[in-house]
Protein backbone atom coordinates (compact mmCIF):
# COMPACT_ATOMS: atom_id res chain seq x y z
CA UNK A 1 0.00 0.00 0.00
CA UNK A 2 2.60 2.33 0.66
CA UNK A 3 3.37 3.44 -2.86
CA UNK A 4 -0.24 3.68 -3.57
CA UNK A 5 -0.67 5.92 -0.44
CA UNK A 6 2.39 7.99 -1.43
CA UNK A 7 1.16 9.11 -4.42
CA UNK A 8 -2.28 10.01 -2.86
CA UNK A 9 -0.25 11.85 -0.15
CA UNK A 10 0.89 13.62 -3.29
CA UNK A 11 -2.57 14.29 -5.13
CA UNK A 12 -3.60 15.54 -2.12
CA UNK A 13 -0.82 18.11 -1.41
CA UNK A 14 -0.93 19.03 -4.99
CA UNK A 15 -5.38 19.58 -4.85
CA UNK A 16 -4.88 21.48 -1.87
CA UNK A 17 -3.18 23.90 -4.37
CA UNK A 18 -4.68 23.38 -7.62
CA UNK A 19 -8.00 21.49 -7.46
CA UNK A 20 -11.21 22.43 -9.01
CA UNK A 21 -13.39 23.64 -6.46
CA UNK A 22 -16.43 23.54 -8.60
CA UNK A 23 -15.31 20.12 -9.79
CA UNK A 24 -14.81 18.57 -6.02
CA UNK A 25 -18.02 20.33 -4.85
CA UNK A 26 -20.09 18.37 -7.85
CA UNK A 27 -18.42 15.22 -6.65
CA UNK A 28 -18.92 16.08 -3.02
CA UNK A 29 -22.30 16.59 -3.30
CA UNK A 30 -23.08 13.52 -5.52
CA UNK A 31 -21.23 11.35 -2.72
CA UNK A 32 -23.24 12.30 0.18
CA UNK A 33 -26.51 12.61 -1.79
CA UNK A 34 -25.82 8.51 -2.65
CA UNK A 35 -24.78 7.70 0.69
CA UNK A 36 -27.64 9.34 2.49
CA UNK A 37 -29.79 7.32 -0.36
CA UNK A 38 -28.41 4.14 0.57
CA UNK A 39 -28.08 4.49 4.43
CA UNK A 40 -30.52 7.11 5.43
CA UNK A 41 -29.71 10.79 6.67
CA UNK A 42 -28.49 9.94 10.34
CA UNK A 43 -25.04 10.42 11.05
CA UNK A 44 -25.25 7.86 13.93
CA UNK A 45 -26.35 4.97 11.70
CA UNK A 46 -24.31 5.97 8.39
CA UNK A 47 -21.01 5.71 8.50
CA UNK A 48 -20.62 6.75 4.91
CA UNK A 49 -22.35 9.84 5.25
CA UNK A 50 -20.63 10.88 8.33
CA UNK A 51 -17.71 10.64 6.36
CA UNK A 52 -18.28 12.10 3.23
CA UNK A 53 -20.23 15.14 5.45
CA UNK A 54 -16.52 15.35 6.94
CA UNK A 55 -14.79 15.18 3.72
CA UNK A 56 -16.95 17.71 2.66
CA UNK A 57 -15.94 19.90 5.52
CA UNK A 58 -12.49 20.17 5.33
CA UNK A 59 -13.20 21.15 1.95
CA UNK A 60 -14.64 24.10 2.92
CA UNK A 61 -18.24 23.23 1.04
CA UNK A 62 -21.23 25.59 2.96
CA UNK A 63 -22.91 23.94 5.12
CA UNK A 64 -26.19 24.43 2.60
CA UNK A 65 -25.05 22.94 0.32
CA UNK A 66 -24.50 19.47 2.59
CA UNK A 67 -27.97 19.76 4.09
CA UNK A 68 -29.32 20.07 0.32
CA UNK A 69 -27.33 16.83 -0.53
CA UNK A 70 -28.67 14.74 2.61
CA UNK A 71 -32.09 16.03 1.54
CA UNK A 72 -31.80 14.85 -2.27
CA UNK A 73 -30.63 11.95 -0.89
CA UNK A 74 -33.35 10.52 1.47
CA UNK A 75 -35.93 11.99 -0.96
CA UNK A 76 -36.78 15.25 1.60
CA UNK A 77 -36.07 17.21 -1.87
CA UNK A 78 -36.29 16.70 -5.38
CA UNK A 79 -33.13 15.89 -7.46
CA UNK A 80 -32.22 13.77 -10.58
CA UNK A 81 -31.58 10.04 -10.00
CA UNK A 82 -28.13 9.40 -9.25
CA UNK A 83 -26.48 5.89 -8.95
CA UNK A 84 -23.46 4.54 -8.18
CA UNK A 85 -21.38 1.75 -10.35
CA UNK A 86 -17.96 0.23 -10.20
CA UNK A 87 -15.94 -0.29 -13.07
CA UNK A 88 -12.72 -2.73 -13.09
CA UNK A 89 -9.56 -2.82 -15.26
CA UNK A 90 -6.17 -3.25 -15.62
CA UNK A 91 -3.24 -0.51 -16.19
CA UNK A 92 0.08 -1.05 -17.53
CA UNK A 93 1.70 -3.55 -15.93
CA UNK A 94 -1.03 -5.72 -15.01
CA UNK A 95 -1.91 -3.85 -12.51
CA UNK A 96 -5.50 -3.95 -10.89
CA UNK A 97 -7.91 -1.00 -11.00
CA UNK A 98 -11.46 -0.46 -9.20
CA UNK A 99 -13.08 2.49 -10.27
CA UNK A 100 -15.93 3.80 -8.49
CA UNK A 101 -18.28 6.66 -9.83
CA UNK A 102 -21.78 8.26 -8.64
CA UNK A 103 -23.57 9.18 -12.04
CA UNK A 104 -26.68 10.55 -13.41
CA UNK A 105 -26.34 8.62 -16.84
CA UNK A 106 -24.35 5.58 -16.83
CA UNK A 107 -24.33 4.92 -20.27
CA UNK A 108 -22.51 7.79 -20.93
CA UNK A 109 -20.10 7.73 -17.64
CA UNK A 110 -19.43 3.64 -18.65
CA UNK A 111 -18.00 5.33 -22.29
CA UNK A 112 -16.42 7.55 -21.46
CA UNK A 113 -13.71 5.53 -18.83
CA UNK A 114 -13.68 2.69 -20.95
CA UNK A 115 -12.03 5.57 -23.46
CA UNK A 116 -9.98 6.41 -20.56
CA UNK A 117 -8.55 3.25 -20.16
CA UNK A 118 -8.01 2.68 -23.78
CA UNK A 119 -6.32 6.01 -24.62
CA UNK A 120 -4.07 5.55 -21.36
CA UNK A 121 -2.70 2.32 -22.22
CA UNK A 122 -5.41 -0.07 -20.02
CA UNK A 123 -7.81 -2.24 -20.42
CA UNK A 124 -11.42 -2.61 -19.07
CA UNK A 125 -12.68 -6.33 -17.68
CA UNK A 126 -15.51 -7.48 -16.39
CA UNK A 127 -17.35 -7.40 -13.69
CA UNK A 128 -15.43 -9.60 -10.57
CA UNK A 129 -12.35 -9.17 -12.17
CA UNK A 130 -10.54 -7.02 -9.99
CA UNK A 131 -12.69 -6.31 -7.19
CA UNK A 132 -12.13 -9.58 -5.27
CA UNK A 133 -8.63 -8.25 -4.83
CA UNK A 134 -9.86 -5.30 -2.71
CA UNK A 135 -11.74 -5.19 0.64
CA UNK A 136 -13.51 -2.10 2.57
CA UNK A 137 -11.13 -0.95 5.29
CA UNK A 138 -10.83 2.21 7.65
CA UNK A 139 -7.33 4.32 6.81
CA UNK A 140 -6.16 6.84 8.73
CA UNK A 141 -2.54 8.24 8.47
CA UNK A 142 -0.82 10.66 11.39
CA UNK A 143 2.45 12.35 10.37
CA UNK A 144 5.27 11.72 12.46
CA UNK A 145 5.98 15.07 13.61
CA UNK A 146 2.51 14.90 15.46
CA UNK A 147 2.96 11.85 17.33
CA UNK A 148 5.16 9.31 19.32
CA UNK A 149 4.98 5.70 17.55
CA UNK A 150 4.73 3.69 20.87
CA UNK A 151 1.78 5.43 22.31
CA UNK A 152 0.01 6.10 18.67
CA UNK A 153 0.22 2.17 18.24
CA UNK A 154 -1.21 1.39 21.74
CA UNK A 155 -4.48 4.20 21.48
CA UNK A 156 -4.84 2.34 18.00
CA UNK A 157 -4.70 -1.23 18.68
CA UNK A 158 -6.36 -0.40 22.06
CA UNK A 159 -9.62 0.93 19.91
CA UNK A 160 -9.79 -1.89 17.40
CA UNK A 161 -7.16 -1.05 14.68
CA UNK A 162 -6.35 -4.53 13.04
CA UNK A 163 -2.62 -2.89 11.77
CA UNK A 164 -0.05 -0.26 11.82
CA UNK A 165 2.52 0.45 9.64
CA UNK A 166 5.64 3.39 10.22
CA UNK A 167 6.15 4.60 6.64
CA UNK A 168 8.64 7.27 5.76
CA UNK A 169 6.63 10.76 7.05
CA UNK A 170 3.56 9.29 8.46
CA UNK A 171 1.87 6.10 10.39
CA UNK A 172 -0.80 4.34 8.54
CA UNK A 173 -3.34 3.02 10.96
CA UNK A 174 -5.57 0.17 9.48
CA UNK A 175 -9.24 -0.51 10.79
CA UNK A 176 -11.92 -2.80 10.28
CA UNK A 177 -14.90 -0.61 8.49
CA UNK A 178 -17.16 -1.07 12.20
CA UNK A 179 -14.38 0.55 14.13
CA UNK A 180 -13.28 3.20 11.98
CA UNK A 181 -14.99 6.39 13.99
CA UNK A 182 -13.85 4.55 17.50
CA UNK A 183 -10.15 4.83 16.30
CA UNK A 184 -10.18 8.15 15.18
CA UNK A 185 -12.24 9.16 18.42
CA UNK A 186 -9.44 7.51 20.58
CA UNK A 187 -6.69 9.29 19.16
CA UNK A 188 -7.95 12.82 18.47
CA UNK A 189 -9.38 12.17 22.67
CA UNK A 190 -5.34 11.62 23.54
CA UNK A 191 -4.69 15.31 21.59
CA UNK A 192 -3.05 13.48 18.78
CA UNK A 193 -3.70 15.38 15.09
CA UNK A 194 -5.35 13.07 12.34
CA UNK A 195 -3.32 13.99 8.56
CA UNK A 196 -6.63 12.01 6.83
CA UNK A 197 -8.75 9.84 7.39
CA UNK A 198 -11.38 7.94 4.72
CA UNK A 199 -13.25 4.38 4.34
CA UNK A 200 -10.96 2.86 1.80
CA UNK A 201 -10.47 -0.51 -0.35
CA UNK A 202 -7.17 -1.73 -0.10
CA UNK A 203 -5.52 -4.42 -2.09
CA UNK A 204 -4.72 -8.18 -0.86
CA UNK A 205 -1.46 -8.54 -2.60
CA UNK A 206 0.62 -5.53 -4.80
CA UNK A 207 2.40 -5.57 -7.92
CA UNK A 208 5.88 -3.89 -7.61
CA UNK A 209 6.99 -1.42 -10.29
CA UNK A 210 10.15 -0.57 -10.83
CA UNK A 211 9.98 0.80 -14.78
CA UNK A 212 9.67 4.33 -14.82
CA UNK A 213 7.72 4.40 -17.88
CA UNK A 214 5.59 1.63 -16.64
CA UNK A 215 5.02 4.09 -13.76
CA UNK A 216 4.57 7.05 -15.47
CA UNK A 217 1.52 5.15 -18.19
CA UNK A 218 -0.02 3.86 -14.56
CA UNK A 219 0.00 7.05 -12.72
CA UNK A 220 -1.25 8.81 -15.90
CA UNK A 221 -4.15 6.35 -15.92
CA UNK A 222 -4.77 7.12 -12.41
CA UNK A 223 -4.91 10.79 -12.70
CA UNK A 224 -7.13 10.46 -15.81
CA UNK A 225 -9.19 8.40 -14.06
CA UNK A 226 -9.82 11.02 -10.85
CA UNK A 227 -10.16 13.78 -12.92
CA UNK A 228 -13.52 12.39 -14.21
CA UNK A 229 -16.19 14.45 -12.82
CA UNK A 230 -17.87 11.16 -12.12
CA UNK A 231 -15.33 9.48 -10.43
CA UNK A 232 -15.33 9.37 -7.06
CA UNK A 233 -12.20 6.90 -5.89
CA UNK A 234 -9.93 5.26 -7.91
CA UNK A 235 -8.16 1.87 -6.04
CA UNK A 236 -5.62 0.56 -7.56
CA UNK A 237 -2.39 -2.66 -6.51
CA UNK A 238 0.44 -0.84 -7.58
CA UNK A 239 3.57 -0.24 -5.25
CA UNK A 240 5.85 2.03 -7.06
CA UNK A 241 8.82 3.21 -4.85
CA UNK A 242 8.23 6.63 -3.36
CA UNK A 243 11.73 8.03 -5.68
CA UNK A 244 10.31 6.84 -8.76
CA UNK A 245 6.60 8.77 -7.86
CA UNK A 246 8.16 11.62 -6.47
CA UNK A 247 10.38 12.09 -9.78
CA UNK A 248 7.11 11.54 -11.93
CA UNK A 249 4.93 13.93 -9.81
CA UNK A 250 7.83 16.50 -9.35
Amino acid sequence: MSGHSKWASIKHKKGALDAKRGQLFSKLIKEITVAAKNGGGSFDTNIRLRVAVDRAKQANMPGDNIDKAIKRGTGALPGIVIEEVSYEGYAPGGVAVLVEVTSDNKNRTSAEIRNIFSKKNGNMAGAGAVSWLFTRKGFITVAKSDAKEDDLLNVSLEAGAEDFKSEAEEYEIITPTDAFEKVKDAITKHNIKIASSEITSLPSNTVKITDEDTARKILELVEQLEDHDDVQHVYANFDIPDEIIQKISA
